[in-house]
């Protein structure tokens, strides 16, 4: 079966969607019935099979959703199942594959009602004779990790590695977290591969905008004069390919954030995400060896430098993957529970010494002997809170976001509860390239700046596409409807069936999916995208002009070839809630602070969930980087936490 890409991508959670044993009973006509609805792709079947009195089976027959994206094969395993267990239609959906789980649903309702059953009475919510109670379960452990994103899976690793035995809890029915949605961007230092990364007088302008800058601070003052010495050397010495450094990363990582996040969290990750790369790959990590890929390390959109890596494994996957098989590696001395939320951090004495948690007919009181790690996320997915928050942008309660539906600030709201301090919550990201109708990166036909072009709806170019992000989507919403299109040529996608972007997807199943438009020529191209095709050829032109001239009138430093190849390919992107800055304060051994200034005893905190390190707008690539080298730091501080 021919499948196409799924807009939620790998987001997880699954509230109670078994449905228990019904109490009365329901009248069928025995046999096997077949119903259709529509997918997010396409037309989906399901076959359902029923005795006298009961659902016996519920199959998907036929379909056009990407099954082997984590949440889509969930959904395809729970909904049926949820069905059958509970002999109704009234079975909650798999959030993060919700089109999917509606079809299913509305699919085996079309058949059922072919069945000569009473559809009221199958469409109630039912409940089991004396439901189970719940049992109570104590545990000790050394290390609670709270969270089975990229922080909470380095965090645990690391504290195994250091001798504790740790207890992972997460929320939702797989691990991931908005990690496995990232993009394959991991922010990191690699002279191996830069080395091979042509440079360009753009990239040599952007440098000495950076290092010629009236200085802000001291630490600027010092990073500006050793990536000068730096520079000098690398032209002087010849060396090939791109310069990069350290300090680089961290002078572009300060000033891209408006010199609002701290220095000393900002040297440490770009100091140690270099050894923290090299750990992965000790750990299980594969980085992309595919010569098919253009270039192994590129620069994600808000990246602002060629130091993005890129894993073997399409999207996050394989950060997850890696975490997860070292669990499986190491069984005896990490568990990972699923379904399973933490509800309540316990204080004793002062000190942070466990956690109270829910899982499937099971509540736990855990004691951790040496600490908690909180690695929960951000909350972007959480409208009330970034609402409340939010000083920086237009009203954010009903926008769209990137996030998975877990993503709602409860590890936030855990610390607050037992006296942490929350810093620099109001800046929240924006990114440009969200899906209209979901507000996830479906549909992003590049995620590499170099690669694109971006025009508004009356074909023109508004801004640099290689800017911050903050800066793309400020431009972004002084256009016709706060809306854009991508553009680019075959060069992005040269095998266009098999060829695909770093969200997992071909462009011809973003086309067949009314994701992406293609084209011949740029004019018939505009007319499928509703713009003046006079307004696209010269925005076209004029981008090709400035790739060879190496000079942009909107200041663009991100180069590589003209958009001339045909066939050309566009898709519709609209503002979306990427990120959240802020969060708990924690110092350089991630010990979370509280609100008079002093180290919670028990209490540690990486990712998301933690504020500080980017400032009032996060480079794109810096994430994966900042969980994975924090989440290791927190895992050895609370194992020493004896």
């Amino acid at each position: 079966m021919k499948r196409i890409f799924f807009c939620f991508l790998v987001a997880a959670l699954v509230s109670g969607i078994i449905a228990c044993a019904t109490p009365g009973r329901l009248s069928f006509i025995p046999g096997t019935y077949r119903g259709t609805a529509l997918g997010y792709g396409a037309g989906l079947t399901v076959e359902v099979s029923v005795d006298s009195g009961r659902i016996l089976e519920v199959r998907v027959v036929e379909h056009t959703e990407t099954i082997d994206l984590p949440l889509v094969a969930l959904a395809f395993e729970r909904i049926p199942q949820a069905i059958v267990s509970g002999q109704t239609l009234a079975v909650d959906r798999v959030a993060g594959a919700t089109f999917t789980s509606f079809a299913i649903t509305q699919a085996a309702t079309d058949a059922l009602m072919q069945s000569g059953v009473n559809m009221t009475a199958l469409q109630q919510q039912r409940r089991a004779r004396g439901a189970a109670r719940r049992a109570n379960v104590n545990i000790t452990t050394d290390v609670v990790v709270i969270g089975a994103g990229g922080a909470g899976l380095s965090a645990a690793m690391s504290a195994r590695q250091n001798g504790a035995r740790v207890i992972v809890l997460e929320k939702m029915p797989m691990a991931g977290g908005n990690t496995v949605l990232v993009g394959e961007s991991f922010n990191s230092v690699n002279p191996e591969l830069q080395s091979q990364h042509p440079m360009n007088p753009a990239h040599h302008a952007a440098i000495q905008a950076l290092i010629n800058a009236p200085p802000y601070s001291a630490f600027e003052t010092e990073l500006q004069e050793t990536v000068r010495g730096q520079l000098a050397d690398h032209v002087a010495q010849n060396r090939p390919g791109l310069f990069d450094s350290v300090e680089w990363h961290m002078l572009q990582t300060y000033v891209g954030g408006d010199r609002v996040g701290k220095p000393e969290f900002i040297r440490i990750m770009a100091e140690e995400v270099v050894n923290t790369r090299h750990w992965m790959t000790e750990n299980g990590m594969q980085w992309s060896t595919d010569p098919n890929i253009h270039i192994r390390i590129f620069t994600v959109a808000g990246g602002l430098w060629p130091r993005a890596n890129r894993p073997a494994m399409p999207l996050g996957t394989g950060f997850i993957d890696m975490g997860v098989r070292y669990i499986q590696r190491h069984s005896d001395q990490i568990t990972l529970k699923l379904d399973t939320r933490a509800t309540e951090l316990i204080v004793q004495g002062g000190r942070v010494t466990g956690v109270r948690a829910t899982g499937p007919n099971t509540n736990y009181t855990i004691t951790a002997t040496r600490g908690v790690i909180l690695a929960t996320g951000g909350f972007g997915a959480n409208r009330e809170m970034r609402e409340r928050y939010n000083k920086h942008w237009p009203s954010l309660l009903h926008a769209h976001t990137t996030n998975h539906p877990g993503a709602v600030g409860d590890g936030i709201v855990m610390a607050e509860r037992v006296g942490a301090n929350l810093i620099d919550m109001e800046w929240i990201q924006l990114l440009h390239a969200g899906d209209p109708r979901t507000g996830t990166l479906t549909g992003v036909l590049s995620a590499d700046p170099a690669e694109h072009l971006m025009v508004n709806n009356n074909g023109y170019r508004f801004v640099d596409e290689n800017a911050r992000r903050d800066d793309m989507v400020s431009a972004l919403l002084q256009q016709p409807d706060s809306m854009m299109w991508m553009v680019v040529d075959s060069r992005v996608f040269p095998d266009p069936h098999n060829t695909r972007t770093v969200f997992g997807a071909t462009v011809m199943e973003l086309i067949e999916a009314d994701r992406a438009y293609s084209a011949a020529t740029i004019e018939e191209l505009a007319v499928m995208m509703g713009v003046p095709p006079e307004n696209l050829r010269r925005s076209v032109d004029e981008f090709n002009a400035g790739v060879a001239a190496g000079v942009d009138r909107f200041g663009r430093r991100a180069w590589r070839d003209r958009i001339d190849q045909p066939p050309f390919y566009a898709s519709l992107r609209v503002p979306t809630i990427h990120h959240t800055m802020g969060g708990v304060q924690i110092d350089t051994q991630t010990r979370v602070i509280n609100t008079q200034g002093q180290v919670i005893p028990g209490l540690f905190a990486a990712g998301e969930v933690a504020g500080g390190l980017h400032g009032a707008n996060r480079l794109g690539g810096n994430a994966l980087a900042d969980i994975h080298v924090f989440g290791r730091i927190a895992g050895a501080s609370a194992a020493g936490n004896r």
